[in-house]
């Protein structure tokens, strides 16, 4: 019992017999059932049976077999049910296709990388991914104030 209930106070019988306490009154009794029922088989019941069920309950069976909506149209007959025919085949396709794949095989991406790598046979060649980028950096002027002055 919660502190709340320790000190939550029980109306007397004539109070609830008055004609304005009838919904406080069925409340009332509901939690006194709810309670002794409660008291009677909690020995009996387990943790885990009062956790909230594992499984799913479908009420049809549609679902379960992909089956169709009974209600179908053909030509134009009835605009509506087609187009709600048409959402849900959207829904299921996207549901049902895979993810983007890639655009790059690993076995290419690998290779690149290694070919961007400097080499380590001399250490001045660079790979034919990198030529470009390290004529621009050689040919960048340092201003002289940022130049090394050799003493």
């Amino acid at each position: 019992m919660t502190a709340r209930e320790i000190n939550k106070r029980k109306l007397s019988k004539s109070i609830l017999e008055m004609k304005f306490m009838k919904k406080t009154k069925e409340k009332f009794m509901k939690e006194e059932e709810d309670e002794e029922s409660r008291n009677m088989y909690s020995n009996e019941i387990t943790d885990r049976m009062n956790k909230n069920s594992q499984y799913i309950e479908e009420p049809s069976l549609a679902i379960c077999e992909n089956l169709l909506v009974g209600r179908l149209s053909y030509k134009g007959m009835n605009p509506e049910i087609e187009r709600l025919l048409e959402l849900e085949e959207l829904e299921r396709a996207a549901k049902e296709t895979p993810r983007d794949e890639a655009d790059v095989s690993d076995s290419e991406m690998t290779n690149y990388f290694i070919d961007t790598r400097k080499t380590g046979d001399d250490p001045g060649k660079y790979s034919k991914y990198n030529v470009n980028k390290r004529k621009r950096f050689d040919q960048r002027q340092t201003p002289l104030k940022f130049k090394k002055h050799s003493y």
